[in-house]
Order: structure tokens, then sequence, then C-alpha cells
């Protein structure tokens, strides 16, 4: 009986009982005769037979009332040449099976003409939950979009803004000669009230800020379409900071790092994103920009950037619970100072760009150095950097910016000499640090690893003033402390001498982040080709030591690099 009644069905709906489910998945529910009506599609979507229940049919085991379950939908990528994917075709949605799967549908209204951007799937969202059919309601956005519960729900889309009716206001009170008055005066004093806020702002005006739009690096296009075309999905927290908090999102099938900031820190924002929009910003050790736009009304916005996501996290976060091997640390090591060296230097107009200006980071520290899944490390969070653009001046170089435990003597002193090298070695005194710390967490050394520390944690606390910096830094010459067993180490004790001249007392015998990268890469190759030392040997490299010896006979680059 069950059998005959879904072919009555089927017959009804035009279709013989032998036409496949998922023919009939794209057929509407108004499309369908009484017998089946809104029956129809949550069967087929199901793939369930229809059964009549007191002569209606319905599913034979049906869904739970309100709820579809969308396992396919039908997907479109307008992107598909740039991203190399199909242009059409069906996509199967494989989610988590606590969670609601739905499909999606985003397009263009152009005087008009419709053009479709993307279909597909969609993560478990509360905005789509019972949704039949696919309906944008937004009133007229740069790109519409619309989600929906079911099988093929995502294959017809329409717009249905919410409209409401203008209100029926009463005929005005008959009006007076005071309300005449009145009503004449009231123009002039509003008037008078705006000069006299417009006079007072000017007087008490910030610095200009140029004008704020929503673009994207101007070098070659990404991988997908610019952020503003496509849906985004903040996940969840990752970190937080003095200018706003990192979110893990979701753009499509990517995940990405969304900086959001309050509107208060617009000058920031500003100041990162151009960077990132500086000409010849794209590097394998420099974190990738993808946007930036804002969200929201004047008072209550929030300004986004949006950049590649690392599941491994910051350096900082990475070094707490994990150890370093030798090869480790100089994967780390190496990729971090070759970012620094080119942001820190000057390149020639190329391949169409500008040139790229001499940066300084300012604010270089572990937290701010990401991770590849390789462990190759990318810098990033430039929201204090400052270009050195030739016959221009730096712009805003306040002297006592950064974190403190990372700030070089003469910054804690504020006896900053303002020119482009004094600046770029104060990042090189910073780079110290940070090597100190893969330093302390690597295991190569024979001996115990200590739990990590932050430079000058165990000397002054996690708090330190910035008295108490002086006072340890700039007064007493004090550094991190090297452990015995890192020196009996012969590449570790390389490494350690690197860093006592990246964190110089006097400035100008720092190294450069070329040489630094140079040297690291040399010790590397050095240690590749040495067998393991015995006992005796281990002896003899132990008393050739003197603080911080060299224990070979290669001559190490020069402090200038020459790259």
């Amino acid at each position: 009986m069950a059998a005959e009644w879904s072919g009555q069905g089927l017959r009804r709906a035009g279709l013989s009982s032998s036409t496949p489910t998922a023919a009939f998945t794209s057929r509407r529910c108004d499309e369908c005769v009484s017998a089946c009506e809104c029956v129809c599609r949550a069967c087929a979507a199901a793939q369930r037979p229809l059964q009549p229940t007191d002569g209606t049919p319905s599913c034979a085991a049906g869904l739970s009332p309100g709820e579809a379950d969308t396992r396919e939908c039908l997907y479109y990528n307008v992107n598909y040449e740039i991203e190399k994917t199909n242009q059409s075709g069906v996509e199967r949605c494989e989610g988590e099976t606590d969670k609601r799967s739905h499909c999606y549908a985003s397009w263009r209204n152009s005087s008009g003409s419709i053009e479709l951007v993307k279909k597909g799937c969609w993560l478990d969202d509360f905005n789509c939950y019972d949704r039949q059919e696919c309906v944008a309601t937004e009133e007229s956005p740069q790109v519409f979009f619309c989600c929906c519960e079911g099988n093929f729900c995502n294959e017809r889309f329409t717009h249905l803004p919410d409209v409401t009716g203008p209100l029926i206001k009463a005929p005005p009170p008959s009006v007076g000669v005071l309300n005449v008055l009145i009503y004449c005066l009231m123009p002039v004093a509003m008037l008078s009230v705006t000069l006299l806020t417009a006079v007072w702002m000017y007087r008490h005006r910030k610095p200009p800020y140029g004008h704020v739009d929503i673009t994207e690096d101007p070098g070659p296009p990404p991988a997908s379409p610019r952020p503003g075309l496509k849906p985004l999905q903040l996940l969840e927290v990752k970190a937080r900071g003095r200018f706003g908090c990192v979110w893990k999102a979701q753009m499509m099938n990517e995940y990405v790092a969304v900086k959001i900031f309050p509107i208060q820190n617009k000058e920031s924002w500003q100041n990162e994103r151009d960077m990132f929009m500086t000409p010849g910003m794209r590097h394998g050790n420099i974190l990738r920009y993808i946007g930036a736009e804002k969200r929201g009304n004047h008072l209550e916005g929030e300004l986004w950037l949006i950049t590649e996501f690392h599941e491994r996290g910051s350096l900082s976060d990475f070094l707490k619970g994990n150890v370093l091997s030798w090869s480790e640390l100089c994967q780390i090591a190496e990729s971090m100072a070759c970012g620094l060296a080119y942001l820190h230097e000057d390149i020639p107009r190329q391949k169409g760009e500008g040139p790229k200006p001499a940066i300084a980071h300012r604010d270089l520290k572990s937290k701010n150095v990401m991770l590849r899944s390789d462990l190759t490390a990318v810098i990033g969070d430039f929201g204090l950097a400052v270009r050195f653009e030739p016959g221009k001046p730096p712009g805003e170089t306040h002297g006592q910016v950064g974190t403190r435990r990372y700030m070089a003597p003469e910054v804690l002193e504020g006896a900053i000499n303002f020119q482009r090298d004094a600046f770029l070695r104060i990042d090189m005194y910073a780079l110290g640090l940070v090597l100190w710390e893969l330093v302390s967490r690597c295991k190569a050394a024979d001996g115990p690893v200590d739990e990590y520390m932050l430079p000058f944690e165990e000397e002054l606390g996690q708090h330190p003033s910035l008295e108490d910096l002086q006072e340890v830094v700039v007064h007493k010459k004090m550094r991190p402390a090297f452990k015995e067993l890192w020196l009996k180490h012969s590449g570790l004790a390389q490494i350690c001498e690197t860093v006592e001249e990246c964190w110089d007392h006097d400035a100008e015998a720092r190294l450069s982040a070329g040489c630094v990268e140079e040297r690291i890469s040399q010790v590397r190759r050095l240690m590749a080709t040495i067998t393991p030392p015995t006992s005796d040997h281990h002896a003899l490299l132990v008393s050739t030591i003197a603080p911080v010896p060299m224990v070979t006979n290669v001559d190490l680059p020069p402090k200038e690099s020459s790259i």
C-alpha cells in the first residue's frame, strides 16, 4: 500500500515512480498537486517514500517538525577560474553531527540583471533555521545573501525586502503667532550652535587623517575575491591586545584571522592597513594581508583587518607548550630574521609596483611572530610600524612605543636618534630577546629544559615597570642570562654569541637582520656536517669555551649583511 501511494503521489506530481529522487528534489512544493503538497520536497530530501496517514501523504520516517535535513546543495562559483574549482555542480554538506547544515546563495542585482556569485553549503547558522525558501530580506545590499534548509533548497532564490507602509499622520493643529516666531528662530539658533561647535572642533582638532576606504593589497589578485563579496563568520577569539582582539573566522572554504579594532583605535588600524598596502609587502615571512573594512555605524562601529590564519598561533604561545629541537630552532630563527631583513630593506621598483621603502616594526616580540604548520615564522602586527620613504618624513615617530620588556636601552632612557638606522637597530635589540626565548626552549643541549619565561621575567617578574627596566637594562646593563649547558653545545654557543651582538648596549654595534639570517644559515649548515662529538671531543669543546666562544674556525658573516 505504501508503494502504491508513493506511485500515486509521484504520478499526480507529473513524475513516474521510476523517476530518480534527485529529479524530485528539484521541484518546489508549490508545483506539487494537493495530494503531496508541501510533503514531496521533505520526503525527497530525506530520500524516503510517501506514506498515507488518514488519507494524507507523509514521509515513512519523517523529519522532526520545523527541521529539514540538509545533505546536498547546488554549487556554483563565479570565480572558479581564479580559485581553480568547478564552476557548478552538487556539493555534499559534511559538517559535525551535532551541528545543522544549510544551503546558501549570493548574487548581485545590477540594473535588474541578476549575476550569480556563489552557491553551496553553509555552516550551522541560527539565521537559517527552519527556512525552507532561500529569501534575502535586506533592503538593497551590494551583494544579496540567503540561506535555507533542505536538500537543494538554494536552487531558487529571491529577494523580498521588509516593506513598511508610510505612517498616516494627523493633520497639524493650527499654528499661532508664537509658534511661527519659534519656527523662524529655531533654524537660526541651530545654525549658531553648529558654527560654534565647528569652531571649537577646529581649534581642538587632531592631525587630519585620510578618508578610509575598503580596499585591498594592490598586488597580484588573491586566490579569492575581496572579503566584501563573501560571507564571513566569526568563530572564536584567539587573542586580545591593547588595540583590539583577534578572531578565527571562516570566509567561504578557508579560515582567516580577523583583527577587530574599536573605533577609537582607528589610527592604529589605518597605520597597519597602510603598512600592508605598501608596495612589495608580499613576502613568505610577512603575514599575508587579505583586506580591511569598517563594520557598523559611526559611533558603535568596528574596524576589521583580515589576514591569513595560522593554527599554531604565535611563537610565544607555541613555546609555552613545546620544546624545540636544534633543526626547529634554526628553522624558526632563520625565517624570522629573513622576514625582518626584508622589512628593513629598500627595494627598487619591480614588476609594475612602486619601490618598497625600509620599514621599522617597533613592536617586535614573540607574540607578534606567527608560525606556519612547518614552523616557518611570519611577522605580523604593524600597528606601530613606520616607513622611511626618500624625501618624506617618516610620520609619527614618538620614541617610547612598543612593549616595555622588549624596549632597547636608548628607548627606555628616551635618547633616540630619529633616523632610519636608529629605528632599525631598535628592532635588532628586540630580535636578540626573541632569539634568547628560542634558545631557552631548545632541547639540543644535554640537560633539562626550563619552563618558558619571557625576557627579564626571572629578574623582574611578569609586569615590570618602566623604572625597573631602566634600572636593570640601562644602568646595570643586564640582559637575560645564558645557561652554562647552552654554551656546551657548539651550535647553541654560536647562536648565543649572535644574540649578544644583537642586544649590544651600543646601538651602532648591533648586527643587521640580514647578517643574523646569514649567520644562522651558516651555523645550521655547519652543524649538519658535524658528526655527534664523543665525550673526549665534547670535553675539549667545553674547555675552549670562554664566555660565549666560537667553537669552529669558520668565520661568521660581518655585521652588515650583503642582503
